[in-house]
Formats: structure tokens, sequence, C-alpha cells
């Protein structure tokens, strides 16, 4: 296990990579970048980014340091093994290996020494492709670089995913088309199932303004009965926002695979936002961590609020109001202690967005907060996905022939009686 500032060393450069990789680029731009970024936070002497080709079922060098296109069968080589076992694999010493490919080596006259091989995976595990990182510069590549290779090549996979997403929009001569792969980029990135936690029940709803929205909610695992639970907002709907959205996910995602902990992961994204987004944007956040060995949950929440907090036993409230402000909005330096959550049996914690308190009816009422209380208390015998379908049913029908003006996400976890 890497000790803490290696931790935080790694983290810090590998959110610049993720700040890079955001900027719009073309695929050929894209993957150079990612190629030059792995070769410098690696301290290696080349990389090179092989693509997966469903049709012809090969890996292709699309750009790699000093290499022209080469197409290799995808079950062939080193790089066809990590491909189809989707597991990373160190090669200490290349011409020692069996499996090793000499023929590039001696079709561009370069000495291949030692290699990390890391497979591309992509939404709903598709294979992407394959980064592969030659020589390191000094010795051979270690369980730290492993490490930090798996999220650089997260984070890769995603990039790369998106830049060819972003190819076909522009192929593409309807507006509507445009929109619609946008969408499912972003509905991609929601979970696909609510996570299992022994004692606890998860429900979760996303529902956009537009097409796609600046919403955006996640569970992690944290190892056993321990979650991260996001959930933010990005300023203003559509496409924009709901990259802003994408952006906050995946760099926490890079985060927590370097063992960062819950402060550490909050100031640093904060912080790299406060870079990349314009003075008029922001993010607010909530990143919480469920313990469901100690039935806490520890939380700051970046301009995020209320959040509510159901006391079954006592059938009362809390309201929490924002720890501090919005991620993106000002550099953090001592950011303060999270705050704690004591979850009783039958308990409920609900991260619910402005778009429901704030839903108007055709009068230009606001649900609000206490409506919200009421669904919770009625319905505190129900499971945690059926509580936000009844506030999903409540609101809708509370804002009749009002249109939807704002997003709309609630995610609620809830101890169980047992």
């Amino acid at each position: 296990m890497t000790d803490s500032h290696s931790n935080l060393s790694d983290l810090r450069k590998i959110l610049e990579v993720t700040r890079k990789l955001a900027a719009p680029f073309d695929l050929d731009t894209m993957l150079t970048e990612v190629v030059n970024a792995s070769r410098d936070v690696l301290n290696a002497d080349r990389g090179t980014v092989f693509l997966y080709d469903e049709a012809t079922n090969e890996l292709v060098v699309r750009v790699g340091t000093d290499l022209d296109q080469i197409r290799i069968p995808a079950d062939k080589g080193i790089v066809g093994e990590s491909a189809q076992t989707r597991e990373l694999i160190n090669v200490p010493d290349c011409y020692a290996d069996d499996r090793f490919n000499r023929a590039i080596d001696k079709q561009t006259g370069y000495k291949s020494r030692c290699m990390l091989t890391i497979p591309l995976i992509g939404y709903e595990d598709s294979l992407i492709g394959v980064l592969q990182i030659l020589n390191k510069n000094h010795g051979v590549f270690d369980d730290q670089d492993e490490y930090v290779a798996q999220a650089l090549a997260a984070q890769a996979a995603v990039v790369i995913h998106r830049a060819k997403i972003t190819e076909a929009i522009i192929a593409s001569e309807r507006l509507d088309r445009e929109i619609s792969v946008a969408r499912d980029v972003q509905i991609g990135t929601l979970p696909k199932e609510m996570p299992v936690i022994d004692g606890y029940e998860f429900g979760g709803a996303f529902e956009p303004t537009d097409q796609t929205g600046g919403d955006l909610y996640d569970f992690v695992p944290m190892g056993e009965k321990r979650l991260f639970l996001l959930m933010g907002d990005a300023t203003g709907h559509g496409i924009g926002p709901a990259l802003s959205a994408t952006q906050v996910r995946a760099m926490l995602r890079v985060a927590l695979r370097l063992d960062s902990g819950l402060d550490d992961a909050f100031v640093h994204i904060n912080d790299q936002l406060c870079d990349d987004l314009p003075d008029d944007r922001f993010v607010t956040g909530f990143f919480g961590v469920l313990d469901g060995n100690t039935n806490t949950v520890d939380f700051h929440s970046g301009g995020q609020g209320p959040i509510m907090h159901y006391h079954a036993a006592a059938d009362a409230f809390d309201w929490h109001p924002a720890t501090t402000f919005p991620l993106g909005y000002m550099p953090q330096t001592n950011v303060a202690a999270p705050l704690r959550a004591e979850m009783d049996p039958g308990d409920v914690l609900g991260l619910i967005s402005d778009g429901i308190y704030e839903y108007e009816n055709e009068s230009g009422e606001q649900f609000g907060q206490q409506r919200v209380a009421e669904i919770v208390s009625n319905c505190a015998d129900l499971g945690a996905q059926e509580m936000v379908n009844e506030i999903l049913r409540a609101v809708r029908s509370f804002g009749g022939l009002a249109p939807q003006a704002d997003d709309i996400t609630i995610v609620l976890a809830k101890r169980t009686q047992n």
C-alpha cells in the first residue's frame, strides 16, 4: 500500500491529466495527450494506445510514440492477452517473456526493455482498447506504477470513449442526433443498479430538464459495508453542465482509486474545478461516506442543501444546510471537519436537488420541504426506491401542466429496521 504523501502526489498529477483531457480535442489529439500524460506520470520512455476494432476483432495502433498504424489480432501477444482478460500485465523483462512479440521492435529498431499493459474499459464494460507504457526511465515498473496506471487507464478510457462519440456527433447532420448521443453518454455514467450493503436500502432517480442535464449522482464501493455517496448539480442546463457533472464523477473515481480520503477528495476536486470552470460556473456537491459498520454518514456539502435526515423513531427531521461553498467557487485551504449523521433503524438520508424543492405549479407555488417531509413520514414503511417513486409522483401531480424548470435528482439511503 502506498503512503499518504505518495498518494496525494499521484492524485495531483492525475487530476492535472483529467483537466487537460477535459478539453474538446479530436480523437487523434486526445490519444496523443493520453500517451504523453502516461509517459509523464509514469516516468516512461514511450507509450502506445491500441484501439479495438470490433468489426475485424483487431487492436489498431492509431497513435503511438514513433509508430505508424499497426494492426494486431485482438487475441495475440501481451496486448491481446490484456484485452481478453481485462487485466493489467506488468512485464519486467520483455525479451525473457515468451508472450512478447518482437516483430514491432524489429520493424522500428526500438528495444523494449520493460512494459505495462492496461486494458481500456469503457461504459457498460465495453473494450475501448489497450494502453501500453514502455521502458521506465529508472528500473522497472513497480506496484505503485501499476496502481497509478490503472487510474490513468480508467480516465483515458472515459475520454477516448467521449472523443469517439464526439467524432460521431460531428459526423451527424441533425441536432437531435447530437443531443441523443450526449444523453446516452450521460445516462451511461449513472449507476445501473442500486448498491448492496447489509442493513441498508438505496433509491435514486435523475430526470433532466432537457435531454441532458447538469445533475449527477453516484455510488462508489469502498470496501466491506462502506460506500461513497456523490450527488451534485452543475449550474445551467444542457450539454455544457452535463460535461461538468461527468468531470466531477470521473475525478472522484480517480481520487478514490488512489485511496484518497473524504477531505482530500473534496479539496482537490474543488481546487481543480476552480482552475477549470469559468468564473460564473460552479458545481454544488454532496460528498459523503456511509459506514455500515458504525451506521454513520460523514459528509461535506459544497453548496448542496438542504440535506434531509429523517429520524424514524421520533418521526422528526433534521435539515442540514450546506457546509461550505460550492465546488469551483473558491480554493479550499482548511476545510472544516465533516458533519456526521447517525443512522438509527428506519432512518433515511435524503440527497434531493432543488429541482424538487423549487418545482412550481401553475400558480407559481413551490413544492417545498414540507411536502417532501410529509411523503417520507407517510411512506416510512416503504423501501428506499419506493419512496423515491412516491416523491416523483407527488411532484408531477403538484406541478400539473406547469413545465419542469430544473433538473431533478433524488438519492435516498435508508437503514432497515433489522
